[in-house]
């Protein structure tokens, strides 16, 4: 099946974050017929990516910010090409639309002038409610605009979830709204992908060790709040003060409203000589160094849709301490995993403090790290196109679009 892909907001940004990483991987993956397409709110129609977008798409290196950019000559180029005629100049496609950002209110307000040109099912891929579960955790901005967002995917035809946990979480919503005639929302969990050849290449041989041949331990994700920095750092202070000798290495790109608290605790601990490193987000090659040197992984999210970080740590044989319900503990139920009932300074610490004193423990989670299997990418882009390819479109959904 052909696919239109929006990526109005991944075109626009070069941040690596789990919805860009997910949206780059099913543009290369759902194969060559996919056309990938933005709204352009200068030109105020939908149209193909220019190169400079596509540039942005295929590049490497890490963005120190996660926020959409339009360069000036784009800008004024949307304003010369505007006019008052509807706003898609796409024209018919006989295939299927998906959506697999979380889209804004402008890009909703625009879905009619493309949805009335595509033949084939609309496809919108739901990656987690925790703007709505903990809106303390989340900008202000995402926290006051998600429950709306949850309201408008009801104009789709089909829902793709992440995670079973993910596809509870929006279809009790829509119950709770009293939402009539809602599509189908089906659990197609995401594809993990080896490293690269070029990160391989690239890894240290033997793999580099934390100084002083002491363990490395890794946490890879955003510092953000629902990331749950904090009692990691806490957890981690409390088993130095105590004389364990080990590095705690972060990488992520931090989050200037949510990760603050983190990112001053992290520059507090440095500066007092803690054995603490922080790379902010980092290309492949130095995540995947990272994660040849650690003994383990540590992710204390308080909240996922699918888990990335812990299903990348599996694929490389490094076991992972992690949040053991949720989207989570799908993933931790295959084993390599020590599941927590909670991510508190204490749960972490306990966890930590006996894989550093257990090394006979370690050795059997790493062994069954090894032996977890993961579907890849293309396997992930063919079973989502395969499930497209039994939705009917609805012709008149039972939710008109919002006035925004």
């Amino acid at each position: 099946m052909a696919f239109l892909i929006d990526l109005s907001h991944t075109s626009h940004t070069r941040a690596r974050t789990g919805i860009q990483r997910v949206s780059r991987g099913l543009l290369r993956d759902l194969g060559g017929g996919t056309l990938p397409i933005c709204y352009d709110p200068y030109q105020r129609a939908w149209r193909g990516l220019a190169a400079w977008e596509r540039a942005n798409l295929a590049a490497q290196a890490p963005s120190r910010g996660r926020s959409a950019r339009w360069p000036l000559g784009a800008r004024f180029a949307g304003l010369l090409k505007r006019s008052r005629r509807p706003r898609s100049c796409l024209g018919e496609f006989s295939g299927a639309l998906l959506v697999p950002e979380i889209f804004s209110p402008e890009v909703n307000a625009a879905w009619p002038a493309l949805f009335e040109n595509i033949l084939g099912p609309r496809i919108a891929i739901f990656h987690d409610a925790i703007a709505l579960k903990f809106p303390e955790f989340s900008s202000a901005g995402m926290a006051a605009r998600f429950s709306g967002y949850m309201v408008e995917l009801l104009a789709f035809d089909g829902i793709a979830a992440t995670s079973q946990d993910s596809r509870t979480s929006l279809i009790k919503y829509w119950k709770w709204l009293g939402a009539r005639n809602p599509p189908p929302v089906e659990a197609l969990s995401l594809g993990i992908d080896p490293p690269t050849a070029e990160a391989r290449v690239s890894l240290p041989s033997p793999p580099l060790k934390a100084p002083d041949s002491r363990p490395s331990i890794l946490s890879v994700g955003t510092v953000e709040g629902r990331k749950n920095h904090g009692a990691l750092l806490e957890a981690c202070e409390g088993l130095w003060a105590a004389g364990r000798d080990f590095e705690l290495r972060l990488i992520g790109l931090g989050h200037t409203q949510t990760g603050r608290a983190a990112l001053d605790r992290i520059r507090r601990l440095q500066s007092v000589g803690r054995p603490l490193r922080y790379d902010g987000p980092a290309d492949d090659p130095t995540l995947e160094a990272a994660y040849a040197a650690c003994a383990f992984t540590v992710y204390p999210s308080l909240s996922e849709g699918f888990g990335m970080p812990v299903a990348e740590s599996l694929l490389r044989g490094k076991p992972c301490v992690c949040l053991g319900t949720g989207a989570l503990g799908e993933i931790s139920q295959g084993g390599g995993c020590v599941p927590l009932a909670e991510v508190t300074a204490g749960a972490l610490a306990t966890a930590i403090g006996d894989l550093l004193a257990h090394p006979e423990e370690l050795a059997a989670l790493s062994a069954a790290a090894s032996h977890r299997r993961f579907q890849n990418g293309v396997e992930y882009a063919n079973k989502l196109a395969a499930w497209t390819a039994t939705i009917a479109r609805r012709d008149n959904p039972a939710f008109a679009f919002a006035k925004n």
